[in-house]
């Protein structure tokens, strides 16, 4: 399963962004068998736009095949857009870093947004 985390920074130690479509960056984690496979740092190219960077984010996540999202907040129509294409968003809880949001996802201990 690939896991997209919205992210402060590029590093797995950085800290879960609280706002989706503004996040700097995005992890995708390939999760197999309960571990971290290999992750890929995406840049989110919409972050200086005046509106609609939800929607712009949430359409990266998906053409980059993620089939979860873990964030802090996500805006309705960013949501919306992700749930057109199948994709769990869940939240961040009190995860500080990637790396340890990443490890709640696996263990099954994250609350998914409905």
């Amino acid at each position: 399963m690939k896991v997209a985390v919205a992210s402060k920074g590029r590093e797995m130690e950085n800290e879960v962004s609280e706002v989706f479509g503004r996040s700097p960056y995005f992890i995708f984690a390939e999760v197999e068998e309960k571990e971290i496979k290999k992750t890929e740092v995406i840049e989110n190219e919409s972050l200086e736009q005046r509106g609609g960077v939800g929607i712009s984010a949430a359409r990266l996540v998906a053409e980059n095949g993620a089939e979860a999202v873990i964030t802090g907040n996500i805006g309705p129509r960013a949501f919306s857009v992700l749930k057109q294409f199948n994709i769990e968003v869940y939240s961040k809880g009190k995860c500080k870093s990637v790396k340890e949001a990443l490890e709640e996802f696996i263990d099954g201990r994250l609350e998914r947004i409905i």
